[in-house]
C-alpha cells in the first residue's frame, strides 16, 4: 500500500477550475519535485496536502487514513518568504517546536525538559550550520540564514511529510546550491517524504527522485476558468536523471522552463 494516496482530486473555486483528476500514488521516502507554469495549482495541491484547503472532490490519505483537516505535526512545511518568529532568538525559533506540543498551556518547558529541548535545537542548528548564532534573531542573518533557520524548524519536528513552496527561490545562485545540498543531506538523513514546488527545472531535475509535471491539458479560450490543471507528466528520476539532465527530457517539460 502507497505511504501517500491522491485519489481523483479536483479543486474549484466557484467556477474557477484550479486542478483536476489528480492521481497519484507516493511511496515513503520519495523526494518528488513539482514544476509547471504559473498558476497551474501547485501551490495549491501544496495547501491541500497540508490540510489547510479541503478537496472539492476526491480524497486524500496518508498511510492508509484520511488526511486530517487541520495540520498536525505529520507535516512540516518551509516557505518562499521565512516562517520565523521575529522576536525571537535564533535558538528559541526552533526550540519552540519542541516546546510547544509538550506544553500547549503555557507554550514553555521548565527545568531539564526546557534543558533538553534546547540542547536538541541547538544540534539541529549546527547541522543547518548556525550553530554559532544560537542567540541572534532573524534579522541578523542573511536571507539565506534565515532560510536555513525555517528548514531546521520544520526538521526538528520529524514530521513524516515535508512541504516546500519554492524555498529557495529567492536566494542567489551561490546560496541555492548550499541549500540544495542542505537539504539533501537533511533528507538522506530522515528520509521523510517530500514534496517541493520550483519553478527551476534544473533544480527539480537535481534534488527529486520524481518529477511531477503540472500542465493544463484543455483550454477552452472563451471559457479560460472552466478547466484545470493535471499532472502531464510524471517522471522517476532514480533512472532517468542523468538522460534528462543531458537533454532528453520531453519538449514539453523543457517549454516550462522559468
Amino acid at each position: 500500500m502507497s505511504f501517500i494516496t491522491i485519489n481523483n482530486i479536483w479543486q474549484e473555486y466557484g467556477d474557477h477550475v484550479v486542478l483536476e483528476r489528480l492521481n497519484l500514488q507516493i511511496n515513503e521516502g520519495e523526494f518528488c519535485s513539482m514544476v509547471g507554469a504559473s498558476g497551474c495549482g501547485k501551490s495549491t495541491f501544496l495547501r491541500l496536502l497540508l490540510g489547510q484547503e479541503t478537496p472539492s472532490r476526491g480524497t486524500i490519505t496518508l498511510d492508509g487514513k484520511p488526511l486530517t483537516a487541520e495540520p498536525d505535526n505529520r507535516r512540516g512545511v518551509v516557505f518562499q518568504r521565512y516562517s520565523v518568529f521575529p522576536h525571537l532568538s535564533v535558538l528559541d525559533n526552533v526550540a519552540i517546536g519542541l516546546e510547544l506540543p509538550q506544553s500547549p498551556l503555557f507554550g514553555r518547558l521548565f527545568g531539564a525538559k526546557k534543558r533538553a529541548a534546547r540542547e536538541q535545537a541547538a544540534q539541529m542548528l549546527d547541522k543547518v550550520g548556525l550553530g554559532h548564532a544560537l542567540d541572534k534573531y532573524p534579522a541578523q542573518l542573511s536571507g539565506g540564514m534565515q532560510q536555513r533557520l525555517a528548514i531546521a524548524q520544520a526538521f526538528i519536528m520529524q514530521p513524516r511529510v515535508l512541504l516546500l513552496d519554492e524555498p529557495f527561490g529567492a536566494l542567489d545562485p551561490g546560496i541555492r546550491k548550499d541549500m540544495h545540498a542542505l537539504l539533501l543531506q537533511l533528507w538522506g538523513e530522515t528520509r521523510m517524504t517530500v514534496f517541493m514546488v520550483t519553478h527551476d527545472l534544473s533544480e527539480g531535475f537535481n534534488l527529486g527522485t520524481r518529477l511531477l509535471v503540472f500542465d493544463k491539458v484543455r483550454l477552452d479560450p472563451q471559457a479560460p476558468n472552466a478547466y484545470g490543471a493535471r499532472i502531464a507528466y510524471d517522471i522517476p528520476l532514480n533512472e532517468t536523471r542523468l538522460s534528462a539532465l543531458s537533454g532528453s527530457a520531453p519538449d514539453n517539460v523543457y517549454a516550462l522552463r522559468g
